[in-house]
């Protein structure tokens, strides 16, 4: 695009062509040269802008979701994670100990979370399950297991707290990036109310949904199989209940469609790590640990699992050294309809010589091959 100083320059010098005369560069012409060059500039970049924004390649916000909206496709928005938290007494109590609706618990870092309705810690038990809510949408609520710990104002009689198990469903608001690849999709593969493009994208139009294999005729002629996966990994009941009544309203005519749900691979991690130097270990494998669970997030469906993959990832973390994958021992080839779940993640300090105990141990130099006695 056209700079500002070069339409001065213009100005200037089709004065000059017009008059036989310069305009100094300190004269009172050449500050209202300039003055009507910067208006000009400005027109020029508004045009610029309005034509990025004419097209979903290039449009951002809520002109791309207009773009969106024309293919029938909306931004995903944010979701706020949900889970249990674990609420415990000092000993068993005669009566019932309340725990109000709201109740803020932490984790170490100040994220919160909310009870979402009354509880109580019955007569005689020690603790009491309790559903929670992220404070915010958003996935910095996506905690792993005890990580909840803190209470703003502990219940009467209430004296700790934790999150038995990981909270992973909050989701935070799809971007710009995200979403035009989901609209550009659509004109690389039309839906027709039949084929699988049209079952794909229906099917990705659910905000929790991350990933979906749609199987034509896996039962037989006039039957398609959809196996979605969540945002954040497996999909709930409720999810593929949702999609069930859905797909049963939209269908072609003489076609039977289920949704199910996707065979899950648990892949434990084992890393070692090498920290650079003047670099925290822990802080290394804290960041780590974050993009590796991050990474599980139910795209992965029907994807096989690469180790070169999983190490490039470590590797993009700031302040790691190297890595060596330990777990698993070689990549993971996975069918359409299975979804990689992260189970087990070891991280180890290779600087520190720590291991792991299912490595095997190095062969004695003085053992002859076949391990027997000379």
């Amino acid at each position: 695009m056209i700079t500002l100083e070069e339409i001065y320059q213009g100005l200037a010098a089709e004065f000059q062509a017009q008059t036989g005369k310069t305009a100094g560069s300190s004269s009172e012409l050449a500050v209202r040269f300039y003055a009507v060059a910067s208006q000009i500039y400005s027109l020029y970049v508004q045009g610029e802008w309005t034509r990025r924004q004419c097209f979903p390649q290039t449009a951002q916000g809520e002109n791309l979701d207009k773009h969106a909206s024309l293919r029938g496709v909306t931004r995903r928005q944010a979701a706020r994670a949900a889970g249990t938290v674990r609420f415990f007494v000092d000993q068993p109590q005669e009566m019932a100990v309340e725990i109000p609706e709201g109740t803020v618990c932490m984790t170490a870092s100040g994220v919160r979370f909310l009870t979402t309705c009354p509880a109580a810690v019955e007569a005689g038990a020690m603790y009491a399950d309790v559903p929670v809510v992220a404070g915010e949408a958003g996935a910095a609520g996506n905690v792993g297991a005890g990580a909840i710990v803190f209470m703003a104002v502990p219940p009467v009689r209430i004296v700790a707290c934790v999150n038995v198990e990981p909270l992973s469903s909050g989701l935070d608001q799809e971007g710009d990036e995200e979403l035009r690849a989901r609209v550009l999709a659509t004109y690389q593969r039309l839906a027709n109310g039949a084929n699988n493009a049209f079952y794909h994208q229906a099917a990705m139009a659910f905000d929790e949904v991350a990933a979906v294999t749609v199987l034509p005729k896996n039962r037989g002629v006039g039957t398609v199989d959809i196996v979605p996966a969540a945002r954040g990994g497996v999909p709930s009941q409720g999810l593929l209940d949702e999609m069930q009544a859905y797909f049963d309203r939209v269908r072609e005519i003489a076609c039977e469609v289920k949704v199910l749900p996707p065979t899950v691979e648990t892949v434990d991690l084992k890393v070692k790590l090498w920290a650079k130097e003047g670099r925290s270990f822990d802080a290394v494998a804290q960041a780590v640990e974050r993009t590796l669970k991050d990474w599980f997030n139910g795209e992965r469906l029907g994807q096989p699992l690469l180790r070169a993959q999983l190490t490039s990832l470590v590797f993009g973390v700031d302040g790691v050294a190297n890595c060596v994958f330990v777990s698993p021992a070689e990549d993971l080839p996975l069918d359409r309809v299975t979804l990689p779940v992260l189970g087990e993640l070891s991280i180890a300090d290779g600087a520190a010589g720590e291991g792991f105990d299912q490595e095997p141990d190095a062969p004695d130099e003085t053992e002859e091959a076949g391990g027997g006695e000379l």
